[in-house]
C-alpha cells in the first residue's frame, strides 16, 4: 500500500481542469478523488497542476508588455514540489525567512532569483541572504538597512536592497492580513521614504536597487493598489529627479480569489495597473503572487467521523480541522464544503466542525447538504494557499499529506507526518 500511494498513477486523458463532478463523483483533473484518498487517507490536500499552470500563464500573459518578473510568494504555500513546479513555469521566487529561502534553493532557484521579504528578519537571516548574493532584500527600516550595509561591507560586497514604503492605503481586506496602513508594522511611512534612500544610496555596502509596497492579502479591490502604486511612483519619480538611480518598482501581490464560486479580480486589468505605474517610472516591474495562483489548485479532502444533531441542525465532525486548515477559525475565511460524492437527498443544515479541542475549530457554519454519514468524504475547496503552509501540530495532530494530480497521474508530495516524524527532534 505505501509503495502504491507513493508512485504514479495513471487516469483517462484530461477534458476537465480542476475540482470538477462527474457523474456524482467529485474528481481532481480528470481523477476520481475516491481512489486517490481510498491509497493515501485522510486527510489530504490535492492540487491541479493545470490550474497552477494557466493562472500563473495568465498573468503572465496579462504582464507581457511590460518588462517584468514574476516571484512566487512561498509563504501561501511552500511544499517543495510545488515550488519547483513554479520555476519550471518560469516563475522566481519571493522568500518571508531563511527557512523559504532555502527551501526555494532546493528548489532549483538560483540565488540571483530569490527576493527575500519579512518584517524581522534576523542577523544570521540577513548575513545567510548577503553570503548568498540574493536579488534582492526588501529592507523595512532605516535600521535594517544599517545591519544590511555591516554585514556587507564586512563580506567586502555590495548587497542588493529596496526600500519597503508603508503608502498609509487601506487594502480593503481582512484586517489581519492588511499591511499598508499606518497602523501597521510593515515598512517605513511614504514620507520618510526619499531621504532615507538617498542616506542609504552614499553606504558603501549597500545598491538601492528598487522601492517595494505591498498592501495586504486577499484583496478584491484594485483600487487601494491603484491608490499604493500611485504613492510609490510619486516617490520614485522624485528619486529619479535628483539623480538616485534605482532598477525595479516592486508593486507586491496580494490579488485576491473568490471563495464563494463568484468571479474573482480581473488579471488583466490588475495587469494594467501594475504595467502603467512601472512604465511612468521606466523602471523593471516587480511582482510578488502567491494566493491568486495556488488558491484554487487545492483542496482538503477529509472524512466524516461524527454525526450530532443540535437544535439548529447537525455538527458533522471531520478527521480535519483548525490544525490542517487555519483560515476559518483564525479570519472566519469561508470556503466551499462539497461532497466528494454526491447524494440526492434532501439538504440539511450542518455545521462542519474539525475534532481539535477549541470550540473555533470551525470549517463551516450554516453549510445546506445532503446529510453526510459516517466514513463519507467532504472536499473543502479553494485551500491551496495558507493551507498546508500554516498546519499545526497542535493536539499532537501529524501534518496531512499533500498529493499532486499532472497529465492524468497523481503521486504524494509530502507523505503523511507520522508520531516518529513529530518527535523526532525531542529528548
Amino acid at each position: 500500500m505505501a509503495e502504491a500511494a507513493t508512485s504514479p498513477h495513471t487516469a483517462a486523458p484530461r477534458t476537465a481542469v480542476g475540482f470538477a463532478y462527474d457523474r456524482d463523483a467529485l474528481h481532481c483533473d480528470d481523477v476520481l478523488i475516491a481512489d486517490i484518498v481510498r491509497e493515501v487517507g485522510t486527510p489530504t490536500y490535492l492540487y491541479s497542476a493545470a490550474t497552477i499552470a494557466i493562472r500563473l500563464r495568465t498573468l503572465t500573459a496579462a504582464l507581457a508588455g511590460t518588462p517584468h518578473a514574476l516571484h512566487y510568494a512561498l509563504k501561501a504555500n511552500s511544499t517543495l514540489a510545488l515550488v519547483t513546479m513554479m520555476r519550471t513555469l518560469g516563475a522566481r521566487a519571493d522568500a518571508n525567512s531563511v527557512g523559504e529561502i532555502e527551501v526555494a534553493l532546493r528548489a532549483g532557484f538560483a540565488p540571483g532569483e530569490i527576493l527575500f521579504t519579512g518584517v524581522g528578519k534576523a542577523r544570521a537571516e540577513l548575513e545567510r541572504a548577503v553570503t548568498l548574493g540574493v536579488y534582492a532584500i526588501n529592507a523595512e527600516s532605516a535600521g535594517e538597512l544599517e545591519r544590511i550595509d555591516a554585514i556587507a561591507r564586512a563580506q567586502d560586497r555590495r548587497a542588493r536592497v529596496a526600500l519597503r514604503v508603508n503608502p498609509d492605503v487601506d487594502a480593503e481586506t481582512h484586517p489581519h492580513i492588511s499591511t499598508g496602513q499606518r497602523h501597521n508594522k510593515f515598512g517605513v511611512p511614504l514620507e520618510d521614504a526619499p531621504a532615507l534612500v538617498r542616506a542609504m544610496h552614499a553606504r558603501a555596502g549597500l545598491h538601492v536597487a528598487g522601492l517595494h509596497v505591498h498592501l495586504g492579502s486577499q484583496m478584491m479591490s484594485l483600487e487601494p493598489i491603484m491608490r499604493a502604486a500611485a504613492a510609490i511612483v510619486g516617490v520614485a519619480r522624485a528619486l529619479k529627479a535628483e539623480g538616485v538611480p534605482l532598477d525595479h518598482l516592486d508593486l507586491g501581490g496580494g490579488l485576491g480569489i473568490s471563495y464563494d464560486g463568484t468571479p474573482g479580480p480581473d488579471p488583466q486589468a490588475y495587469a494594467a495597473i501594475l504595467g502603467a505605474a512601472a512604465r511612468d517610472t521606466g523602471l523593471s516591474l516587480i511582482v510578488e503572487p502567491g494566493r491568486t495562483i495556488v488558491g484554487p489548485a487545492g483542496a482538503l479532502v477529509a472524512r466524516v467521523v461524527d454525526v450530532k444533531p443540535h437544535q439548529a441542525g447537525h455538527f458533522v465532525v471531520l478527521d480535519a480541522g483548525m490544525t490542517e486548515l487555519l483560515r476559518p477559525a483564525l479570519y472566519g475565511a469561508f470556503h466551499r464544503i462539497v461532497p466528494v460524492t454526491r447524494r440526492h437527498a434532501p439538504a440539511a443544515r450542518c455545521d462542519i466542525v474539525g475534532p481539535v479541542c477549541e470550540s473555533s475549530d470551525i470549517l463551516g457554519l450554516a453549510r445546506e447538504l445532503p446529510l453526510p454519514r459516517v466514513d463519507d468524504l467532504l472536499a473543502i475547496l479553494d485551500a491551496g494557499a495558507y493551507g498546508s503552509a500554516m498546519a499545526s501540530n497542535y493536539n499532537r495532530r501529524p501534518l496531512p499529506a499533500e498529493v499532486l494530480v499532472q497529465d492524468g497521474r497523481w503521486r504524494t508530495i509530502r507523505r503523511r507526518q507520522t508520531i516518529d516524524d513529530m518527535l523526532a527532534g525531542e529528548l
